[in-house]
């Protein structure tokens, strides 16, 4: 009995519907302030992510990394992330973010702002301050720390401080809205907040991600309020109450389209135990790694109602915590001093 030949082709397109090829997609670490890719934390954090997940991934550097990430403005360190992920080819064909605090604000602006870099799949923002911080990262309680940051308060949107201070791009005083969306160089356009300057293009690129993953740390005493890792944020005008994202108007009116990514069933709202940055090994397997695999696995994991047989639920194990990076340089000294004098002139 002879066999009728089928062609390859066809072969080949029915063992692919069958049995897809699983193609991991590499992620990059973009880490928080006062941190570097060097140190061991985030080193170690990102080789877990790779371990756990089967997915290459790349911490991100800017610069010599922790001087910068505190003086160098935002939307250069954006700049120059987005010059790196054009040029690596390893990320050609689409790559995930995994952003820390400061660092998420970097990676939303090489979403919105990276014209011409490969497409970002999946977003992870572990304790990022998207809606802004009411307060500077302290470096401790001494008086010289306590005059640093009642000077920085004092004159954070002047040029000089937005020139040279990077968190001063995402400080929001809730009193101070008319001269933060006047001076701030970098929150505001991040999210869309200038009347006259929205930019659909910002929109429409932040809502092609196939997942944003918003982390927010129960514990977190670094960001003010813990929310903003939500894109939770204080009315205008005043301290307290803490408005959900879906009270907000950069929700409502769905300035940067997070609206459009939460209707679609995107995003993800997730609250973990522990301060800044702690993360657990639990929670690092059950938040981010789904994310970092391709998405066949994210919906076979998401659809499993059983825990696997290496997860360790319920566990407390720091895999990394990121809240020892919170201190200012030694030599920020000199950087306060300039800023008295540009004060007092």
């Amino acid at each position: 009995m002879a066999f009728r030949s089928v062609p390859i082709s066809f072969i080949t397109v029915l063992l692919l519907f069958f049995f897809p090829v699983s193609r991991s997609i590499p992620f990059i670490v973009l880490h928080g302030i006062g941190d570097q890719c060097s140190n061991q934390g985030v080193k170690q954090f990102t080789e877990n992510l790779s371990s756990f997940s089967g997915s290459k991934g790349y911490c991100i550097e800017v610069g010599d990394g922790t001087w910068d990430s505190w003086f160098k403005p935002l939307e250069e360190q954006t700049e120059i992330v987005c010059e790196k992920v054009k040029k690596m080819k390893e990320l050609s064909e689409g790559y995930n973010i995994v952003g820390l605090s400061q660092g998420n604000l970097i990676g939303r602006g090489v979403v919105e702002f990276c014209e011409g870099g490969p497409p970002v799949k999946n977003f992870v923002s572990l304790g990022g301050p998207h809606a802004g911080t009411a307060s500077v990262p302290l470096c401790g309680s001494g008086i010289f720390c306590i005059i640093a940051n009642n000077l920085i308060k004092a004159e954070v949107y002047s040029d000089y401080v937005q020139d040279h201070l990077a968190p001063s791009g995402y400080l929001k005083f809730p009193n101070d809205i008319p001269k933060y969306l006047e001076k701030c160089k970098f929150l505001p356009k991040l999210n869309n907040e200038l009347p006259d300057k929205r930019n659909s293009t910002y929109k429409e690129r932040f809502s092609c991600l196939q997942n944003l993953v918003l982390i927010m740390f129960k514990d977190d005493k670094v960001l003010i309020p813990k929310e903003t890792a939500w894109f939770g944020y204080y009315p205008d005008g005043a301290f307290s109450p803490v408005l959900p994202p879906q009270k907000t108007k950069l929700y409502t009116e769905d300035w940067i389209g997070l609206k459009t990514l939460d209707d679609a069933g995107r995003v993800h709202f997730i609250s973990v135990a522990g301060g800044h940055l702690k993360i657990s090994k639990a929670d690092m397997k059950k938040h981010i790694i789904p994310y970092l695999k391709d998405q066949a696995s994210v919906r076979v994991i998401e659809s499993r109602k059983t825990k696997g047989p290496n997860e360790e639920e319920g566990s407390t194990e720091l895999v990394f915590d990121g809240s020892s990076s919170y201190v200012w340089p030694s030599s920020v000294k000199s950087f306060f001093v300039e800023l008295l004098e540009v004060s007092r002139g």
